[in-house]
Formats: C-alpha cells, sequence, structure tokens
C-alpha cells in the first residue's frame, strides 16, 4: 500500500537534520508532487513535523504556521543574510542522501 502524499511529505521534511533547511522544490521532487503542492502538504504537517527547515528556493523562510519560522531556524544556528537563509552556507546539509 502507498502512502498518501502528505505523509510522504512529513516523512522527508522529518529526516532534515536540525540547523538544515531544504525547499520546497527539492521536498516536491521527492515526493512526486511540484513545489506548490509540496507547500501546501507542508503547511498541513502538525507542529512537532519541523516544517520550519522547508524555505522557498531564494531561502525565504516559511510563512506557514503564524511565520514563526526564521525565530526556530535562528535557535537551530542557520544563517541568514539579508533576511533569506544563506543557502551557500549550508548547501549539502540538507536531507540525508539528497547532497
Amino acid at each position: 500500500m502507498s502512502m498518501e502524499p502528505v505523509e510522504v511529505v512529513r516523512a522527508i521534511v522529518v529526516s532534515i537534520p536540525a540547523g538544515s533547511v531544504a525547499s520546497y522544490g527539492e521536498i516536491g521532487r521527492l515526493a512526486g508532487v511540484g513545489p506548490r503542492q509540496a507547500g501546501r502538504l507542508v503547511a498541513r504537517l502538525d507542529e512537532d513535523v519541523p516544517w520550519w527547515r522547508v524555505v522557498y528556493a531564494d531561502g525565504t523562510p516559511a510563512t506557514c504556521h503564524d511565520g514563526g519560522a526564521r525565530a526556530l531556524l535562528e535557535a537551530e544556528g542557520v544563517p541568514f543574510r539579508d533576511g533569506r537563509v544563506d543557502i551557500g552556507k549550508i548547501r549539502g546539509d540538507g536531507i540525508p542522501g539528497q547532497e
């Protein structure tokens, strides 16, 4: 039996280590959905799933879950530059096995 898309997205998001991020596009590619659908599915995740580790392709933090992503990312030591995650400093640290 195959998993529902939201369950696939949940499993992917849970695999992102603290201090790392993945883009909606990366999540979508792994889940077999587009980036926008990945965003909608991430927005549906429970608070105990690290949804804040999913960012837009340009490093802009998620705006779902009342916009608390930046503070949560900063607490994990994720570097920011000009209001966005400094992707260049953490590239390759995201989803295990997807470097």
